[in-house]
């Protein structure tokens, strides 16, 4: 009997490379199309946008609240952030249109050097606000920079792109924020 065992035991463990191969293989099947959590999804779409009241770049006072029954883009940026400056140009096509306002809101940046950022690749902003300890970054759950937010003009968060902005989410954006004039 015991040559048996023996003989089944060897099997078993014959067959653990192969069975250690199938859990792993199905774990990383698994990751790659089971469900997940979107990236780009932000708890806030559907909801009000928080209220905030920034110093802004010209020393006045950005008040979002202000803005309330005209759409608004929201775009965090900071002179630190590559991508900042490779979406810049789109931006300034942004501003252009004048279906809504594009507002900034300096992330965790030195004045000065957001002011130098702003003068040489040109200004696009409406108004642009300094989150220098990054509350308001964090009231939106900010992921990091750049991070677009669309805001209706009731009020409501429509959408929040992450990353730089593309002529393609450009446009995206942009419809977005003027199909909100008229609900």
């Amino acid at each position: 009997m015991p040559k048996v065992e023996s003989q089944q035991r060897g099997r078993v463990w014959a067959f653990l490379p192969l069975i250690f191969f199938v859990a792993l293989a199905s774990l990383f099947i698994w990751a790659m199309f089971g469900q997940r959590v979107d990236r780009h999804a932000s708890a806030l779409i559907g909801k009000p946008a928080p209220s905030f009241v920034l110093p802004d770049i010209e020393g006045r006072t950005l008040d979002l609240g202000a803005y309330k029954g005209r759409p608004v883009i929201l775009n965090v940026f900071a002179s630190w952030c590559a991508p900042c400056r490779v979406e810049h140009p789109q931006l300034l096509q942004m501003a252009q249109d004048k279906r809504f306002v594009l507002l900034g809101l300096a992330y965790r940046d030195d004045p000065s050097k957001t002011e130098a950022y702003l003068d040489e690749l040109g200004n696009p902003y409406a108004q642009a606000g300094l989150d220098r300890q990054g509350a308001v970054g964090v009231q939106f759950g900010l992921a990091g920079v750049p991070e677009t937010y669309v805001i209706g003009a009731n009020g409501v968060i429509l959408a929040r792109h992450q990353g730089e902005i593309t002529p393609k989410v450009a446009g995206e954006l942009v419809f977005l924020a003027a199909r909100s004039i008229d609900p």
